[in-house]
């Protein structure tokens, strides 16, 4: 398993999406197709992007009772995607539900991480919205660790904490890691950015990465800096 670059196609619509997708002659990259985009097109679109000979991450971060999370990771591994997601709050159990569900009949599955902590959630509103005291940090990785004991392959996390999740929950334990920015880029609405140099050398094992690339002049281009840059 190698690090990758994976583009976050964070489109409204197939016609924008397969109009990016157009760009790319040569490398077909590793993408992320997220709520937006799978709710509006449906999972007809996973199956285009993915005839194409796109690896595709899908970002839907599960999160109900196992049984529930069970049914719907079987459908969605029918989908022949290379990565998905949950939320780990769901608990061990609902993680190995997944898990279970997501396990095709010849044994076959992809990838299954967690997503411990919502970037847009920080120490006040953890503790004011969901009454949790535990400093966040900890509570990120008890949620990894939870996600590691469940069996699942890694977690979501910020860049700044791949090191540390390699530390509790061991080197092949992936991070799959947003917030990567150029060093010369915009970093919008992201509070905490890293290069994808730095992200290469802190361990991410694949960054996300979406409009520094799909809002670029060149989008090919900018890609293919980002992998020069963390792959390389």
């Amino acid at each position: 398993m190698g690090k990758d670059v994976i583009i976050a196609c964070d489109f409204a619509s197939k016609e924008q999406v397969m109009s990016f997708l157009d760009k790319f002659t040569g490398k077909k990259p590793f993408v992320k197709i997220g709520m937006e985009l799978f709710y509006a097109e449906g999972p007809e679109i996973v199956r285009e992007i993915k005839a194409r000979g796109h690896k595709i991450f899908l970002d839907l971060k599960l999160h109900d009772i196992p049984n529930t999370v069970k049914k719907s990771m079987a459908v969605l591994s029918r989908l022949d995607v290379d990565m998905t997601n949950l939320h780990a709050a769901g608990t061990i159990s609902m993680m190995e539900a997944a898990l279970e569900g997501l396990t095709r009949p010849d044994g076959t599955r992809p990838l299954l991480i967690a997503v411990t902590q919502l970037t847009s959630t920080d120490q006040e509103r953890m503790e004011n919205d969901l009454l949790i005291k535990e400093p966040i940090d900890k509570v990120v990785m008890h949620y990894a660790h939870n996600a590691m004991v469940a069996g699942l392959d890694g977690v979501v996390c910020s860049p700044l904490e791949a090191g540390k999740v390699h530390e509790t929950c061991g080197e092949k334990f992936l991070t799959v890691t947003p917030g990567v920015r150029f060093a010369d880029g915009d970093i919008g609405d992201q509070k905490r950015v890293m290069t994808p140099a730095e992200a290469k050398r802190i361990g991410s094992d694949y960054i996300v990465v979406g409009r520094p690339i799909t809002a670029a002049e060149d989008p090919v281009a900018a890609y293919e800096r980002c992998c020069q840059e963390f792959i390389d």
